[in-house]
């Protein structure tokens, strides 16, 4: 395999890792400067030039890209993948985790425990926005940060409502987010690649400080996730579309609560805690996928005429219940079903005799006409009065279509 690792600091300790981790298993890499690229665009002919000269062949590429340089960055990762070579991450994923008003309202839509956070700018809304929230102490985050700047605890109302003024007053961004207190300076790393948890450490803050980033000196520990938090992890992952993520998560009294899903997670802090090879995993998976490009499914379904991809829900009383997928006659309807999402567990490609369940939803592909009866009815969602008094509501009465982002399961 001929592996291009895209990063503008070759010698940086991730990059450095990831190159060793790759040589030491006879693959052929190189690093590559992101900035350093040139994109040609011609009628079936997407193509790339490095250092002015046309870029040799690869079979995949690993993005390390740097939040200052995103928009060029994720251009370059979207030609790698109009070149149909494997990209670790995808374009759309980084894209999606790099904004956290958008990563959060993409995960929003899905049943995975996430912060409660609002995002305002008329200041009128800024005590509103706190009184449904729960009351202070809130978090206030700017939009674009890492490594723990930009995020401040407010103790007060009225200090968030000074604090959420001046950032505004510098044409900063904000969201304001509930405090987790039984989470208080401390969070978990998951790092995520595939579909697996491949190592995981729990960070603490040190004395006053409540950010529990290494680089604010938090202190870390290895750990083992149990099934909730590797699931959760993996899930918030595969929806942002990143194959290779550093997931953080707050211990909340009702389970994991996801705070960022990073797409260019740092190997120092974590491979010296863990003691694990991570670059290593990362590169076995590569290999191991080289061989399937990305594919644009809306791409291919325009050349099926009047078929496509959509969710079937099973709900309570649907003569399906009790019934195996192939005694469903779904079938012989010309609807093949290529996922099962049942709770928080995903049954990919699932066998004809797994019998169906209430609640159960199919990802199916088939003819939308035969489909249309088994689909239900968009309903508005009911306001809630008191959110943070009320349990979270199911999203089954809700039809999703697949984008062109990775399957989630």
């Amino acid at each position: 395999m001929k592996l291009a690792i895209l990063s503008c600091s070759p010698n940086c300790y991730s990059t450095r890792r990831l190159r060793e981790a790759a040589e030491h298993r006879g693959q052929d890499v190189k690093v590559l400067n992101t900035l350093r690229f040139a994109i040609d665009l011609q009628r079936g002919q997407p193509d790339l030039y490095y250092h002015q000269k046309k870029l040799s062949e690869y079979q995949a590429v690993l993005p390390r890209i740097g939040a200052s340089i995103t928009y060029f960055g994720t251009a370059v990762v979207r030609q790698f993948e109009q070149m149909d070579i494997f990209c670790a991450n995808s374009s759309a994923g980084i894209s999606n985790s790099r904004d956290k008003l958008r990563s959060l309202q993409i995960l929003s839509r899905h049943q995975i425990g996430i912060p409660q956070t609002t995002f305002v700018r008329d200041k009128k809304d800024v005590m509103p926005v706190i009184g449904r929230l729960g009351g202070a102490p809130v978090v206030i985050k700017l939009l674009e940060g890492t490594q723990g700047i930009g995020v401040l605890l407010a103790e007060s109302a009225s200090s968030a409502e000074a604090i959420i003024e001046l950032l505004q007053h510098q044409k900063q961004n904000v969201l304001i987010q509930k405090f987790v207190a039984e989470s208080k300076g401390r969070d978990i790393r998951a790092f995520v690649v595939g579909d697996q948890v491949v190592a995981a450490m729990r960070r603490v803050a040190q004395g006053q400080e409540f950010r529990s980033n290494v680089h604010r000196g938090g202190r870390t520990e290895a750990i083992q996730l149990d099934d909730a938090y590797a699931q959760t992890a993996v899930r918030a992952a595969q929806i942002m579309g990143l194959r290779v993520a550093g997931v953080d998560m707050l211990e909340g009294k009702d389970g994991p609560q996801i705070m960022e899903v990073n797409s260019s997670p740092g190997l120092e802090g974590i491979e010296r805690c863990t003691q694990l090879d991570i670059a290593g995993s990362i590169i076995d998976y590569i290999s191991a996928q080289v061989d399937f490009p990305e594919i644009d499914i809306r791409q291919r379904l325009t050349v099926s005429r009047g078929y496509g991809v959509t969710e079937i829900h099973i709900p309570e009383g649907s003569k399906y219940v009790g019934k195996s997928i192939q005694e469903s006659g779904l079938r012989e309807r010309d609807i093949n079903v290529l996922t099962l999402y049942r709770g928080t567990t995903v049954i990919p490609n699932p066998r004809s005799d797994r019998r169906l369940e209430a609640h159960d939803r199919l990802l199916c592909f088939g003819k939308l006409e035969l489909m249309r009866d088994l689909v239900p009815a968009r309903v508005r969602r009911k306001r809630r009065p008191e959110i943070h008094d009320l349990p979270d509501l199911p999203v089954a009465d809700e039809v999703h279509h697949i984008e062109a982002t990775p399957s989630a399961g």
